[in-house]
């Protein structure tokens, strides 16, 4: 058996794929009521997904809001830009961008289904702006948690 992806549920398809896209995800296929974008999650219409479990018009939808036990997970090295588009764009921030204990700035809010979407900066935009504001790669390593050789990688002191 092998893993493919995570599939969310989203009551209207098209406004879904509008959101993804404008997050910079890039459409891998199309099925019209399910969409897999090339980071590999997708979405798929509550009212078709609905008719897969056996489910629809049995009762009211068994699909959660707001559950807040799952979320999907981007990196980018331009947190504060795109941080200027969600707000922007009037999402519903869980939190702003904040500081992790390991150093990474993260932000989490809701895509337009309710479902938890974080952004965090890349490891390595951590790792080197540690050295870029003196930090020893052994001091880098200890705050952060990543290996050594990560760190160093990262900060141009060891080669591919």
């Amino acid at each position: 058996m092998k893993y493919v992806c995570p599939l969310i549920v989203v009551k209207d398809i098209k406004i879904a794929r509008d959101f993804y896209e404008r997050l910079g995800q890039k459409v891998k296929y199309d099925f019209g009521e399910n969409v897999t974008f090339e980071g590999d999650f997708a979405i798929h219409l509550q009212d078709h997904f609905e008719k897969l479990l056996g489910v629809s018009g049995v009762r009211d939808s068994i699909i959660l809001k707001k559950s807040n036990n799952f979320e999907l997970y981007f990196e980018t090295e331009e947190i504060d830009r795109v941080y200027e588009e969600l707000k922007e764009a009037k999402v519903e921030f869980i939190h702003e961008i904040r500081e992790q204990p390991w150093g990474q700035r993260v932000m989490r809010f809701y895509d337009p289904d309710f479902h938890i979407i974080e952004v965090g900066e890349t490891m390595e935009s951590v790792a080197i702006h540690y050295f870029r504001i003196g930090m020893s790669i052994e001091d880098i390593c200890k705050k952060t948690s990543l290996p050594q050789e990560f760190v160093k990688k990262a900060t141009g002191f060891l080669e591919d």
